[in-house]
C-alpha cells in the first residue's frame, strides 16, 4: 500500500491563469480517496500530474516518502483508468488487460496468471476472447478496471471511470470498485464530479474549486459540516440562513435569525455577537407536531415535487425561501401555514456569508 504526500503542488497552463494553487494534502495508504468538484476545478490535472503524465509547475509528490515529482510514469507504479476507457477495438479482452504486462516484458506464463486473476476479479473471466465492440458500456469499464489491475499498481487513478454508464449500472460499478480496491488493499485515488459517487465510496473526500482546496474529511464531515457555502452547495442541497450569534451555553448557541430564535449544538462556539451563516439540510427539517417548540418556526407551503422516495416540498417563512425533503408524506394543502423544527445538532454554522 502506498502513501501519497503532497507539498505546494501547482500548475497553469497559461501564464496568469492557475489551473492548480498550490496543494498540500496526504492521502493515507490503503485509501479510496476522492477528489471531486466541478469541471475544471483542476481535479483532473491533479491525478494526471499524479501519473506522471503531466509536470506540476512547482512542488513535490512522494509516494511512501520518496520523491516522485521527477519519475517518468512507468516508474511510479501507477495505473490509471481513464473516463473513455482507451481500450483497443481490434484486441480480445483477454489481449488488452495483458497490454501492460507485455509492454513490460512479463513472461507468457506469468501474464496469463495476471490476466486472469484481474478478470476474475471484474467477473469477466469468461469474456476473455471477444473483442472490446461486442460488450457492454459497463463491461468495456470492468475490461478497463482489470488492465489497470494486471500490472499490480502500487496506486490506483481513476479519471470518472463511471461517467458514460447509465445510473443503474454506475450504482452497481460503485459496490464493484470499492469491494475490488479494499480485497487488493489498494490505495486509489478517483476523480469525480458526481457527489453521489463520492458520499456513497469514499474514505475521505477533498473538495476542490477553482484549483483551491476547499475542505478534507469523511463524506459525513463534508456533508453535515462543510467548511463552507460551496461545499454545502456542491455536497447537496442546503437552506442557507443568515444568523447572529445571542448567548453561548457550553456547547450550544442562540442564534437570531429571520425566522426565530434557533439553537445549535457546536464543537467550538464563537462568541456573542458574531454574524454566520446556518445551513439547514432539507432531510433535517421536518414538520413539527402539535405541541412541539423548540427549533421550531412558522412557514407557508407553496409547492410539492413527488420524487418516488419523498416529496419535495418548497416552502417561504418570511422572505427566506426553504427546501423540505418528507418521506411517505401525508395530503398536505399548498397555502397551508405549516410549522418546521430542526434538531441542534442539524444545524452548521458556516463563516463565509456569500453563495
Amino acid at each position: 500500500m502506498t502513501r501519497v504526500e503532497l507539498s505546494q503542488l501547482s500548475k497553469s497552463y497559461v501564464p496568469g491563469q492557475p489551473v492548480l494553487r498550490p496543494i498540500d494534502l496526504t492521502v493515507e495508504a490503503g485509501e479510496l480517496f476522492f477528489l471531486l468538484g466541478p469541471s475544471g476545478c483542476g481535479k483532473s490535472t491533479l491525478l494526471r500530474i499524479l501519473a506522471g503524465l503531466v509536470t506540476p509547475d512547482s512542488g513535490v509528490i512522494r509516494f511512501n516518502g520518496t520523491d516522485v515529482t521527477g519519475f517518468a510514469p512507468e516508474k511510479r507504479q501507477a495505473a490509471m483508468v481513464f473516463q473513455s476507457y482507451a481500450l483497443w477495438p481490434h484486441l480480445s479482452v483477454f489481449e488488452n488487460v495483458a497490454f501492460g504486462l507485455r509492454s513490460a516484458g512479463v513472461s507468457p506464463r506469468d501474464i496469463e496468471k495476471e490476466v486472469m486473476e484481474a478478470l476474475q476479479l471484474v467477473q469477466l473471466a469468461d469474456c476473455r476472447e471477444r473483442k472490446i465492440p461486442s460488450l457492454s458500456g459497463g463491461q468495456q469499464q470492468r475490461v478497463a478496471l482489470a488492465r489497470a489491475l494486471a500490472v499490480r499498481p502500487a496506486l490506483l487513478l481513476l479519471d470518472e471511470p463511471l461517467s458514460n454508464l447509465d445510473a443503474r449500472l454506475r450504482d452497481t460499478m460503485r459496490l464493484e470498485i470499492r469491494r475490488i480496491t479494499k480485497e487488493r488493499r489498494l490505495t486509489a485515488i478517483y476523480v469525480t464530479h458526481d457527489r453521489r459517487e463520492a458520499l456513497s465510496m469514499a474514505d475521505r473526500i477533498a473538495v476542490l474549486s477553482s484549483g483551491m482546496l476547499q475542505q478534507v474529511g469523511t463524506p459525513e464531515e463534508v456533508y453535515r459540516t462543510p467548511a463552507n457555502r460551496f461545499v454545502a452547495s456542491f455536497l447537496g442541497d442546503a437552506n442557507f440562513v443568515p444568523v447572529k450569534v445571542a448567548a453561548v451555553t457550553g456547547g450550544c448557541v442562540r442564534l437570531e435569525s429571520p425566522i426565530g430564535q434557533l439553537t445549535a449544538v457546536v464543537d467550538t462556539p464563537p462568541p456573542v455577537g458574531t454574524v454566520l451563516t446556518a445551513m439547514l439540510r432539507p432531510e433535517n427539517l421536518t414538520f413539527a407536531s402539535p405541541g412541539e417548540n423548540e427549533n421550531t418556526f412558522s412557514s407557508t407551503l407553496e409547492a410539492g415535487v413527488f420524487l418516488g422516495d419523498h416529496r419535495e416540498w418548497q416552502l417561504r417563512a418570511g422572505d427566506l425561501p426553504l427546501l423540505v425533503n418528507e418521506s411517505a408524506p401525508p395530503t398536505r394543502q399548498l397555502g397551508e401555514s405549516v410549522r418546521l423544527t430542526i434538531r441542534p445538532d442539524r444545524i452548521a454554522l458556516l463563516g463565509d456569508r456569500e453563495s
